[in-house]
């Protein structure tokens, strides 16, 4: 029982915070958690979803394309995951990047970004526009969250592994919305994971609390004026919560809190718990017996004043010969579009026979430690071009003509994730020969190359289902 392995220290403390609920607060970790997925509305709309989803989902109410599913559901084997249609993520760990009113050409930073589940959540909403810096100070853990970014097919990233305070010098007042899900305590995944409970320490939150508040000064100081930095933790600690905030305005005075938007099961946040200022009352706290999910603090604020946007887009000039074998290969596909935009060649840069399509604008990337500037488009052999991976999933429903699509309870579906070779008769096809998008549904899921009704897989070996 996870109940009894609590640290008595947490759990004098939570008391002292719950009063009355507290008895309930400690119910609520004897009962089943909660599992979510939260769908790529960037790709799907949440109606579609609805309607081939081959698993019982239930709407999240809180999360607008959220959705609660079972236990002994597997959907990260289903097609549609691998299409990236839905990312899987603990219901109330949805709810900070879905109270980040991100707009589609927006600057938009994740400070603290691994694994993903906030960045995604904000790439989808800027619709292939603007630009998303995700960073995570460890590059392993950078790794995975430019897999999952690649994987729902955001196409205009820069994905670092730098520390903040070098971002702070490239990017002042820059991003129009950053979100901040700061490395806290996890006092509110005790219950999904006993090892956080087991590790906890009244000192490592405070040794917490210490790193956000310079996280969190950093990223007010990358904030331009109008724009929203959303702070959120997922532990009920009030030093690394309220304490947190208080801390922001008491040092950047032109900073204020703004109102988050409401749900029944929200608590406010207490002053008390800060440095009694009243307007932290406008924070949000996710209590488990109160909502169905773990536990979250959110904090939505405001830097005072507005700066005119006015975007500065870059222009490159891509080799001729580097061109030709580019060209060729978008028009055997039948490229229409890329991500809902028109394809714009001052957008492709070529680095040692690697093709990417860089993000739309003249951000200033120098110095800084990175993965990824943009999507990687392919590589150039001999010859050819060879398309990659996430050019397949950055590409929408309809914008490639060259197409074999299979519903998504066909068995070759699953036997094209493992790499597997498919006969595929003249009907399926939309052409005889040649490269094509292997779609679940409408939906690509990475590219084939058609030999007299043979299909040869082109899904790369680091991404197969085994």
């Amino acid at each position: 029982m996870i109940k009894a392995s609590l640290p008595q220290a947490f759990s004098r403390r939570m008391e002292e915070m719950l009063g009355e609920e507290f008895p309930e607060f400690l119910e609520s970790y004897d009962k089943p958690r909660f599992y979510g997925l939260r769908v790529n509305t960037y790709k799907i709309s949440t109606e579609e979803f609805e309607k081939l989803v081959p698993f019982p989902v239930q709407k999240i109410p809180w999360v607008e394309n959220g959705y609660f599913y079972g236990e002994t559901v597997r959907p990260s084997q289903c097609p549609l995951y691998q299409a990236g249609l839905y990312y899987l993520q603990e219901p109330s760990a949805m709810t900070p990047a879905s109270r980040l009113p991100v707009q589609p050409g927006e600057y938009v930073l994740d400070l603290c970004a691994a694994p993903g589940g906030k960045a995604t959540a904000l790439g989808a909403s800027l619709m292939g526009r603007g630009l998303l810096v995700a960073n995570d100070i460890s590059t392993s853990r950078a790794r995975a969250l430019l897999r999952n970014l690649e994987l729902f097919g955001i196409p205009n990233i820069f994905v670092a592994d730098e520390n903040p305070e070098k971002l702070v010098k490239n990017f002042p007042e820059f991003f129009h919305k950053i979100i901040l899900d700061a490395p806290c305590s996890g006092e509110g995944m005790f219950r999904k994971e006993e090892a956080l409970a087991r590790d906890w320490s009244p000192e490592k939150s405070h040794s917490l609390a210490l790193l956000q508040r310079e996280l969190i000064l950093q990223a007010a100081d990358m904030l331009r004026p109008g724009g929203l930095l959303l702070y959120s933790t997922c532990t009920f600690a009030p030093e690394e919560d309220e304490g947190t905030v208080s801390f922001l305005l008491e040092h950047r005075p032109d900073v204020e809190l703004t109102d988050l938007s409401p749900w029944k099961g929200f608590s406010q946040g207490v002053p008390a718990w800060g440095n009694g200022n009243p307007e932290l009352k406008k924070c949000v706290r996710i209590f488990p017996h109160k909502m169905e999910g773990e536990g979250h603090f959110l904090a939505l604020l405001r830097k005072k004043g507005e700066i005119p946007f006015a975007d500065s887009p870059i222009s490159l000039r891509v080799n001729p010969d580097a061109r030709k074998w580019i060209e060729e290969f978008l028009k055997e596909i039948g490229l229409k579009s890329l991500g809902g935009q028109p394809f714009s060649w001052n957008r492709v840069d070529v680095r040692k026979e690697k093709v990417y399509y860089l993000p739309g604008t003249n951000a200033d990337f120098r110095g800084i430690s990175f993965l990824r500037n943009g999507l990687y488009l392919g590589d150039l052999k001999k010859n050819r071009f060879e398309p990659s991976q996430p050019l397949a999933l950055s590409l929408l429903k309809g914008e490639t003509e060259a197409v074999i699509s299979l519903s998504t309870g066909d068995e070759r579906l699953k036997r094209y994730l493992r790499g597997e070779t498919l006969s595929i008769s003249p009907s399926e096809a939309s052409h005889s020969k040649g490269w094509h998008v292997v779609c679940a549904d409408g939906y690509p899921l990475g590219f084939g190359k058609l030999v007299n009704g043979t299909l040869k897989n082109k899904y790369p070996a680091g991404w197969r289902l085994t």
